[in-house]
């Protein structure tokens, strides 16, 4: 029997994840920056990232479903497609957008080259957020077999070692030529990369598809074969519109009642730390605020490693601790080191070198926390899901966790970050009282 390691089928299934997040996570920390350079304004960032986190709270469960009754590999390719399409638009509007003169943020907000660029940003995003429940909660299951949950569990690190690693490379390499180079330069890298990678990627998910002898070509689920509940019946009745918000409805209905509910909240509740967390606002906020990019890229490549970190520690852990007290310290330990990065804020002395650095270096430290517990939860919502549904329950999980992000990207838009880091101080005291007490004894239970 060929170990999970030198199963052909996985090994290229890791290569396309390589190909594919390397560009995604390159691209992830280069349009923050760019629009960054535009305007001394948070807004712009956050208008995009309040776009994209709307498009998948509406649009993950229609396409979840629509995943869920499609063949995997004509799906996830064209969905690779479109996401390349939408990089390359929106890196042709923020180049244009640099060789344009530049106007006040609630000027560029108005500009036809930024409606196209949130536009296209919300679609990338919403296709990057399908491909990526795909693989990690549907295909990773089928080729390393959910009846092994050893070799599963070795090949979900795998996969999260990649995608941290990639995060690494990109926002470090953006980060280097952004220091060297003029941005409409490093974006014509970008683009380059982009195109190169697509084809790259097809056929790796081609060799993936023909190396498991062709188990992932099979639709996931038949209406024909496959009894539907009476709102599926309903779903498929009505005008497109009717149809559409049924789908929504059913996605959200179905994720409440998934029998691993309470692992899936305590998750969601870690993307309240937007604003501490390294992304594309934090990515924009810092280079406000005179930070090198060099420096900032250094910063999200350092967090990334924490993840791949995590996933060593968090098998550690389970081991000496068990599920529910790795957990718990994992959370635990984010708020904790995120209360004082909260502080150092509220000092008001980052215009300061060693307060910024220490403000990043307590957001770097809090990324093992929350890396051990996404490592710890995720195998947990895998198995615990109907194989039929995981792409609905999964897309609208994400749809849970991007609405949680727009809460706290309207907050630091409409009221400044200092509002927002003490609304996160009193999620702290809820998530430090409520989750290793109650949400995780049902997470075993």
């Amino acid at each position: 029997m060929v170990s999970w390691i030198g199963d052909p089928s996985l090994l290229a299934l890791y290569a396309s994840s390589l190909a594919g997040n390397l560009v995604e996570q390159l691209w992830n920390f280069a349009w923050p920056s760019s629009i960054a350079l535009l305007h001394p304004s948070l807004l712009p960032v956050a208008v995009m990232g309040f776009f994209s986190k709307l498009a998948i709270i509406i649009g993950g469960p229609l396409l979840g479903k629509l995943m869920d009754f499609s063949p995997r590999v004509p799906a996830y390719m064209g969905l690779n497609v479109v996401q390349a399409a939408a990089q390359l638009l929106s890196a042709t509007m923020i180049i244009h957008a640099h060789t344009v003169s530049s106007t006040s943020a609630p000027a560029i907000l108005f500009r036809p080259w930024f409606i196209v660029l949130v536009l296209a940003g919300a679609i990338e995003r919403l296709c990057g957020v399908a491909t990526g429940v795909a693989v990690e909660r549907d295909w990773v299951i089928l080729l390393a077999g959910m009846k092994w949950p050893i070799a599963l569990a070795q090949a979900n690190a795998v996969l999260n070692r990649i995608d941290l690693l990639c995060e690494i490379a990109g926002a470090s390499v953006f980060g280097f030529l952004l220091s060297k180079y003029e941005p409409v330069t490093c974006l014509k890298y970008a683009a380059a990369s982009m195109i190169w990678s697509l084809p790259v990627m097809i056929g790796l998910t081609w060799l993936t598809n023909k190396l498991a002898t062709g188990v992932l070509d099979r639709p996931k689920s038949c209406q024909t074969s496959c009894g539907e509940s009476p709102e599926e019946a309903v779903v498929e009745a009505g005008s497109i519109v009717d149809r559409g918000l049924e789908t929504i409805k059913l996605g959200w209905k179905e994720y409440m009642q998934q029998p691993v509910l309470p692992a899936s909240l305590a998750y969601v509740l870690l993307f309240f730390n937007v604003a501490l967390a390294p992304s594309s606002l934090m990515t924009a906020f810092l280079t406000q605020h005179g930070v090198n990019p060099s420096i900032i890229g250094v910063f999200s490549g350092l967090c990334a490693f924490m993840g791949v970190a995590a996933t060593f520690l968090s098998a550690t852990l389970v081991k000496q601790l068990g599920i529910l007290k790795a957990g718990a310290a994992g959370l635990v330990f984010q708020a904790s080191l995120l209360s004082l990065a909260v502080a150092v804020y509220w000092s008001g002395s980052l215009s300061q070198q060693s307060p910024v650095l220490l403000f990043l270096g307590l957001i770097l430290l809090s990324r093992l926390g929350h890396m051990s517990y996404d490592v710890v939860g995720a195998q947990i919502l895998q198995t615990g899901i109907p194989s039929s549904k995981v792409n609905l329950i999964g897309t609208t999980e994400v749809s849970v966790a991007s609405l949680a992000e727009s809460s706290s990207n309207y907050c630091l838009s409409a009221k400044g970050f200092s509002n927002l880091a003490r609304c996160y101080k009193k999620l702290l005291r809820m998530a430090h009282r409520y989750i290793p007490a109650r949400t995780l004894e049902c997470l075993v239970a």
